[in-house]
């Protein structure tokens, strides 16, 4: 038994098919195929069931699949402490982000760590702040970058890496450009223009608006803070967002500053906590800590 049968045993399991089982693992199918039939061979029972369309697990093969993740994770664990030991770190690390924010310079973070070190897989994917979560909890992301609003499920660090003061933004013709600083009940039955939903920044306008009595009429979204600037340059309606994300329009824009209770929008480093990560996945989240710094109002 050798553990490339393993492997490809797990990968046909996971993909519930031979050849994407192959494409995942670069090589061509009928190697896969010949693999797994000797791995049959040698256990004496089939493992899969390939009678359908779809390729099952047989119960055998429901019964030995644990074991076969088992042993290749020992060996992956064997050759990480190897690697420790020899002062080269190798692997693989999964970032995810809500979007590329330029003002924590994600590309200048990622390439440092790759220069330190050239032998790990880096691999960068964006989505929406409850797929990142659910794979950070999974264990198929290392590390994510997104919005803090509503509580993380347990198990799980943040770090904080921008924090600022939330301001509403104005075309100067607009009804509000004249006012000091407002109320949150003004901006009711307004179009308003924010971050979508599961961002921090849209959790704390739908937050902010909750404790004010009314639901926020959003009429625009974008997923980078300043372009919610751009957009109430142009008259479309009330922006809610950082501080900071409105320079970039700053001359065309009237700011506007809150009453009250001091909101913010915060984003963080979220990561599995308990010493569940790999050697490699531990490097990077330090040196992401240590790249992405807290930001406040002035960044």
């Amino acid at each position: 038994m050798e553990l490339r049968q393993l492997e490809y045993f797990v990968a046909v399991a996971e993909e519930a098919g031979f050849t994407r089982a192959a494409e995942r693992l670069h090589v061509a199918q009928p190697g896969v195929s010949a693999q797994i039939r000797q791995l049959e061979r040698e256990l004496g029972e089939p493992l899969f069931d390939r009678s359908g369309r779809v390729v099952r697990l047989t119960a055998v093969g429901e019964a030995v699949l644990p074991y076969a993740r088992a042993a290749l994770a020992a060996v992956s664990g064997m050759r990480m402490v190897a690697d420790e030991f020899s002062g080269l770190l190798r692997g693989r690390v999964v970032m995810g982000a809500v979007s590329t924010p330029s003002v924590l310079d994600l590309p200048g973070m990622l390439a440092g760590f790759h220069e330190r070190h050239p032998a790990v897989e880096i691999s960068l994917v964006e989505s929406d702040p409850g797929r990142l979560l659910d794979g950070v909890v999974a264990g198929r992301i290392d590390l994510a970058l997104l919005g803090l609003g509503a509580p993380l499920p347990p198990g799980l660090e943040v770090r904080v890496v921008v924090d600022q003061e939330l301001v509403a933004a104005v075309h100067p013709g607009h009804e509000l450009a004249g006012a000091g600083p407002i109320e949150v009940a003004e901006l009711k039955g307004l179009p308003l223009i924010s971050m979508p939903p599961g961002t921090g920044l849209r959790t704390a306008l739908e937050e902010m608006c909750a404790r004010a009595g009314f639901a926020p009429h959003v009429t625009f979204e974008a997923s980078e803070p300043y372009v919610l600037g751009q957009l109430a340059a142009r008259g479309l309606g009330v922006a809610v967002l950082p501080e900071s994300a409105v320079a970039a329009s700053a001359s065309e824009l009237r700011v506007l500053t809150f009453t009250g209770p001091g909101l913010r929008g915060r984003m963080g480093l979220v990561w599995r906590g308990g010493g569940e990560l790999s050697p490699a996945a531990r490097a990077f989240v330090e040196h992401a800590r240590r790249h992405l710094p807290d930001l406040g109002p002035d960044c």
